[in-house]
């Protein structure tokens, strides 16, 4: 998988690992206050940070597997950092990053347009919410509540993730950092950017 890839593109995507691995644990603590406010929902308005590291990675690199990756080893940093869950979390960052690299397969690793990021962020979602219901017991819910769940699940990943992962790329691309990467190699106006 990463026969074709750089160096520098390897090293990118690991310290986006890091940075999110952190941040996603820090987010984990966060989410503990705000579901001890607002219940169980609090999560679930969250989850598009959790997805966000592989979106960033593929919208950068565009290459097979950087979003698949950059999710895996976050999830695998913030288990090696503290996070309480303990290495099933890294299966949560496996999937995870299936969902949001099956998006960007869809369209032949071709196209990064606002649509396709955003349906990354849908697709982390979905894979994450299918492995969640069976894990975690979201059956005994009212149907109702895992319906609801799962929209705002959906919205987060969507708004979050897709998103936020353009917004973070582009402004990474306007500081000249980003030289040298499939983003830049965009010109202005193209329709897969």
């Amino acid at each position: 998988m990463l026969k074709s890839w750089k160096l520098k593109e390897v090293v990118l995507m690991s310290l986006f690992a890091v940075v999110f691995g952190i941040v996603y644990l820090l987010f984990v603590h966060a989410a503990n206050i705000w579901a001890a406010v607002i219940g169980p929902l609090a999560y679930e308005w969250m989850f598009g940070i959790w997805f966000i590291v592989s979106i960033i990675c593929m919208y950068i690199i565009r290459k097979p597997g950087a979003a698949f990756l950059s999710e895996t080893m976050a999830a695998a940093i913030e288990v090696l950092i503290g996070n309480a869950v303990g290495p099933r979390l890294i299966l949560s960052g496996v999937i995870q990053g299936l969902g949001a690299e099956a998006a960007f397969a869809l369209t032949g690793y071709k196209h990064f347009t606002i649509l396709v990021l955003m349906l990354a962020g849908i697709g982390s979602a979905v894979f994450s919410f299918v492995y969640g219901y069976f894990i975690s017991g979201y059956a005994a819910l009212d149907p109702s509540f895992v319906a609801l769940m799962f929209t705002i699940r959906v919205l987060s990943g969507a708004i979050i993730a897709g998103i936020g992962g353009k917004y973070i790329g582009d402004a990474l691309l306007a500081t000249g950092s980003l030289r040298g990467y499939a983003i830049a190699r965009t010109k202005k106006g193209d329709i897969n950017a």
